[in-house]
């Protein structure tokens, strides 16, 4: 993700340029890396935690380790700090790189847990050890340009997704139970994924982002199918909420999706002016079609048999819409329950609630320019 940062009036501002954003295991922080260092943020309450500065060295990769004081980093930009096809480990209380990984070729992601640095290649994925960075396991994945890779948190079992060796696949690695699953997630090639905390839920997009599967990682099982449009769109970002009850994401569309992965008592779709089936031409649902738990399906799902998996997909329970000169954002859920950060490549911070039951439009609660301001409470 790549963007150059703007203020809200669009003019450049002190040639900062966002190479990259990206959140930390619980969602609480988030990196960002630019053309000249990268910058740590906490969400809630918002404010930066630090940052450091290099004389216009890039950096491209910024991977937090929960919040503690050891990052890994890769440069990139038109003037890279470190070679691309590094890994740095830097330690910031000691303000300095401890360890560093070298490879063939560029570094395209880079996923921590407390035991495992995870370092991604075009067809390549490295395992080692965090300790002594002793190399665990190596993966051969069809081409991979994004990056792609999913690393479950929880210390109590291990979990990897990445891309397998054909097209639309994930390869799932159960590192505690030394077993590897093979998924058939979609036709097309994968464009995002994602794990909960635990690994247990598998969470997938491909390039055309209409259609979001959920999979089991123990068998493989498909559990739910999410509909985010019918238009193709380019998914930035999918996450689990910490529960793993709501799934959000973001795309180009402009459009930030929450889906509702384990209903609770009493959670009912609001009773909106149009649904999918006045879009297809078809009559409105009534309120008490609607009111069923957790995400909308179409008033047509009851011969789902019959017309197109467009009319039998579950659609987003909640929405937030970001502003036109947002085009690139990533989403996570909020400290606060039945809250979202989202976080743009063009600077931009927002904080959102919804509403657990009703769903609907989310309601914005605060914004700012992060590279230049404090939010404004609206």
């Amino acid at each position: 993700l790549e963007a150059t940062m703007a203020d809200p009036t669009g003019a450049p501002t002190n040639n900062v340029e966002v190479l990259s954003v990206r959140f930390n295991q619980d969602q609480g922080c988030f990196a960002c890396g630019t053309n000249n260092g990268f910058r740590i943020y906490n969400c809630d309450p918002f404010q930066e935690t630090f940052r450091r500065e290099f004389d216009n060295g890039g950096i491209a990769q910024v991977e937090m380790l929960f919040r503690c004081n050891i990052l890994a980093l890769a440069g990139g930009g038109c003037n890279p700090q470190y070679p691309p096809n590094k890994v740095m480990i830097w330690d910031d209380h000691q303000s300095r790189c401890i360890g560093e990984l070298s490879f063939r070729s560029e570094v395209r992601a880079v996923r921590l847990r407390r035991d495992r640095v995870v370092v991604v290649l075009e067809h390549k994925i490295y395992v080692y050890n965090f300790a002594d960075l002793k190399l665990l396991h190596q993966i051969e994945t069809m081409a991979n340009l994004q990056g792609l890779c999913a690393l479950s948190p929880n210390s109590a079992q291990t979990v990897l997704a990445c891309p397998g060796l054909h097209k639309g696949e994930v390869r799932v690695e159960l590192y505690h139970l030394n077993r590897t699953k093979f998924i058939s997630a979609h036709e097309g090639p994968l464009w995002c994924m994602s794990l909960t905390m635990d690994g247990a839920r598998l969470a997938t997009a491909s390039e055309k982002g209409t259609i979001i599967r959920i999979f089991d990682t123990d068998n493989g099982r498909k559990l739910r199918e999410l509909r985010r449009g019918a238009d193709p769109a380019r998914i930035h970002s999918l996450a689990f909420s910490p529960e793993g009850d709501f799934l959000a994401l973001s795309s180009d569309k402009g459009t930030v999706h929450v889906y509702v992965i384990n209903a609770r008592p009493g959670q009912v779709m609001p009773a909106g002016p149009q649904d999918e089936a006045e879009a297809a031409g078809g009559e409105a649902a009534s309120p008490s079609q609607r009111k069923a738990p957790g995400n909308k399906s179409s008033t047509f799902s009851m011969i789902k048999g019959i017309l197109p998996k467009y009319f039998s997909s579950e659609w987003s329970f909640a929405q937030f819409r970001l502003p036109e000169s947002t085009p690139t954002a990533i989403v996570a859920f909020g400290a606060q329950k039945d809250a979202l950060v989202v976080v743009g490549t063009n600077g931009a911070f927002f904080k959102c609630s919804f509403d657990p039951v009703k769903g609907g439009e989310c309601k914005q609660e605060s914004y700012c320019m992060f590279l230049q301001s404090k939010p404004q409470e609206s």
